[in-house]
């Protein structure tokens, strides 16, 4: 039984130099000369060797005003066939190859724990703004960040859940894209969804099943929360067996959004492409041009065990909004069906693109979605916007003491 429920756009930090100095453990004692980023071979945990003979290991930052920590596990690159050949899933094909550059991805999907730190911004935001203190103005509205209004209905909200270590849900695509701007300004860092290829190639962890420990699906309750054994509640993370690369919850718990457009006829943007050698990431990205549909992955507590398989994509609709509670509707709440079991869990490419294009993984991709926020925003009062960056948590200290 699917549940309706309220959430509010989220952009999340975490600070650079609040990055967890626990590699001793994790990379052989080496030292690290940026997260999670070892100079000499480490002698136990997992870890990425690269070609230039440094390795990503594992490490953990800590969100900054809290002691909330998460980690970010290393992935190899390397190449894969993206798609399946599953005739009862038109939506899966064509199967190509792709070639997939390292990152860091988020160990567990991203918590209330870790969510909850921006729902508390609005109010810092407005009173930053009335100090004085962070104003918008042509140099900063570059890291202006929207922060959303207070919920209206949190039992609805949390109906599913809303214990610390249980996954955020409810997350529209756009508040999670700007979740993952917040945490990069305040870190230094830089972090956003995943590409679907990313996703996938994670997922699979250098398996070719229909699940990533093999096509039996009678062993999907040690690795997921879905229909059959979630008694319609997001669990807490990372209770279950993690895939081969040690990530946690990719199958089922909450659908995950990745960067795409969802079109039911499959992967049509590779379409004209020459398939007889590797896509990258980027060729093989099917840019969003409309609201609707955008792409989930993973299944959730709310779907069955055929939408939990590796290959298995989801499509966002207008009807998630259907029983919005606030008007004027917004990109900042999911309250109807199969939205409520929508969430996300964040990545950190090794070779980050140039601050000047960061902002394209950032920013409401259409007009419609800016107009919303600003409408939400500028006319109605609901929510906050202020500039950031790393010392946004220091501010907020600041004025807590002048009270």
């Amino acid at each position: 039984m699917l549940r309706s429920i309220t959430v509010g756009l989220a952009f999340l930090a975490v600070c650079f130099s609040n990055v967890s100095s626990a590699f001793p453990q994790q990379s052989g004692g080496n030292a690290v000369v940026q997260p999670g980023i070892a100079l000499k071979k480490p002698t136990t945990g997992r870890f990425v060797q690269l070609d230039d003979g440094r390795f990503m290991v594992p490490y953990a930052t800590t969100i900054p005003g809290t002691d909330v920590e998460f980690w970010m596990m290393p992935i190899p690159g390397g190449k894969f066939h993206m798609g399946s050949e599953d005739k009862e899933h038109p939506d899966e094909g064509p199967v190509f190859e792709v070639t997939v550059e390292p990152f860091w991805m988020a160990k567990h999907e991203i918590t209330w724990a870790e969510f909850e730190r921006f729902m508390t911004m609005n109010g810092f935001f407005k009173e930053l703004q009335a100090s004085g203190i962070r104003t918008i103005n042509d140099r900063t509205i570059i890291d202006a960040v929207s922060a959303p209004s207070n919920l209206y209905a949190p039992d609805l909200t949390y109906d599913a859940g809303e214990l610390p270590n249980q996954p955020a849900a409810t997350i529209t695509q756009f508040s999670a894209k700007q979740y993952t701007k917040w945490l990069s300004l305040s870190t230094n860092q830089f972090f956003r969804l995943p590409f679907e290829t990313e996703w996938k190639y994670a997922c699979r962890a250098g398996t070719t099943t229909k699940f990533y420990f093999g096509d039996d699906v009678e062993l999907l309750p040690k690795h997921a929360w879905f229909d059959d054994n979630s008694d319609y509640q997001r669990h807490q993370v990372g209770q279950l067996t993690p895939n081969p690369w040690g990530l946690y919850d990719m199958l089922g718990n909450v659908s995950e959004w990745t960067l795409d457009q969802y079109d039911t006829k499959g992967y049509t943007q590779v379409a004209g492409r020459d398939l007889s050698k590797p896509l990258t990431t980027n060729e093989a990205f099917n840019k969003p041009t409309t609201l609707y549909p955008r792409t989930l992955r993973g299944g959730s507590w709310e779907l069955l065990a055929d939408d939990c398989r590796c290959s298995s994509r989801l499509g966002s609709s207008e009807e998630w909004k259907a029983d919005d509670v606030d008007y004027p509707k917004s990109p900042w709440w999911f309250t109807s069906e199969i939205g409520t079991g929508a969430g996300f869990r964040i990545i950190r490419p090794l070779n980050a693109p140039h601050k000047e294009n960061r902002e394209h993984f950032w920013k409401a991709d259409l007009k419609k979605i800016a107009r919303a926020v600003e409408n939400r925003v500028e006319r109605n009062g609901r929510g906050a916007t202020a500039p950031v960056d790393a010392n946004l948590h220091r501010d907020i200290e600041s004025l807590k003491k002048n009270k």
